[in-house]
């Protein structure tokens, strides 16, 4: 037989193998119960005091008794969390790529990664920027969670980039859930664009999707309860034994809003009527 024909007869099995090939993922996403973005606020009306609580917090939640034993009572007992911080509209930093959580050990390596280097800071706040930026980053983590959440965490409404309204819903839309954590701290450097009831502002215009919620933050010495308590709520789930005790011993969560009351471009306006102030953020 010519090597013609014998390469002619082999047209056939080839086609099969490559179709089988083409039919097997070479590797499949890694399941955990919850990939979590944790994206945080670092505009310039963050002070660098304000800036290092945050850390502090994250990773002292992170690590945390209670949120160890909630990913350790998920269906895989993992979860997948990156670490994002966030200022104008084109600027965002992952601090901390995609890693699993499975246990101590873990988070303790997340921990280390956070205080690698001291956090930076930027001008303008752009929560619809950092929405966007989350949201992309899901695809390429490597993992394939039962849920998929961005936790966002800032001092100010949105005043730079697409209006928040709007890129929360597409964010939404794309099945991921957004969960809030305004922080009405009246610290940093200004208080020209804060706003009274943040609190509310995140509650319409910021978080959606299944059970969002938003847990406001009136002062410092709050922030490493809420951040640990949001941790907990997210990965034990609505209707949870987890979630009942805390209903049960704190003020309710604040759940996002149908219609909102509030104006969501609220920040737009400000920083258009005062730019000729120092530009802050």
């Amino acid at each position: 037989m010519s090597a013609f024909a014998s390469a002619r007869h082999l047209l056939p099995f080839c086609a099969a193998l490559a179709s089988a090939l083409c039919a097997t993922p070479a590797s499949s996403a890694e399941p955990v119960d919850i990939e979590l973005v944790l994206a945080v606020d670092v505009s310039l009306s963050m002070s660098p005091e304000e800036l290092e609580i945050q850390r502090h917090g994250y990773a002292a939640a992170l690590t945390h008794d209670l949120v160890l034993r909630a990913i350790a009572d998920g269906a895989y007992g993992k979860i997948a969390v990156t670490y994002v911080e966030w200022a104008g509209s084109n600027w965002q930093r992952v601090i901390v790529p995609w890693t699993a959580i499975a246990n101590r050990a873990d988070a303790e390596r997340v921990v280390e990664q956070l205080n690698a280097h001291p956090p930076d800071s930027a001008r303008r706040t752009s929560i619809s920027g950092a929405l966007e930026f989350g949201s992309d980053l899901f695809a390429e983590s490597g993992f394939q969670g039962v849920k998929r959440v961005i936790d966002i965490s800032g001092d100010g409404p949105n005043n730079q980039g697409a209006p928040v309204n709007l890129a929360r819903d597409i964010v939404v839309s794309q099945g991921i859930t957004i969960n809030g954590l305004p922080l009405m701290t009246r610290g940093g450097f200004t208080g020209a664009y804060d706003v009274n009831d943040l609190d509310r502002y995140y509650s319409d215009c910021v978080i959606g999707g299944p059970g969002a919620f938003m847990i406001p933050v009136n002062d410092w010495t709050q922030f490493p309860e809420a951040i640990r308590r949001k941790l907990v709520l997210e990965l034990a789930g609505p209707g949870s034994p987890q979630r009942a005790a805390d209903e049960a011993a704190h003020p309710p969560m604040v759940l996002a809003q149908e219609k909102p009351i509030v104006d969501c471009q609220v920040g737009e306006k400000m920083w258009r009527d005062r730019s000729w102030m120092f530009d802050s953020r």
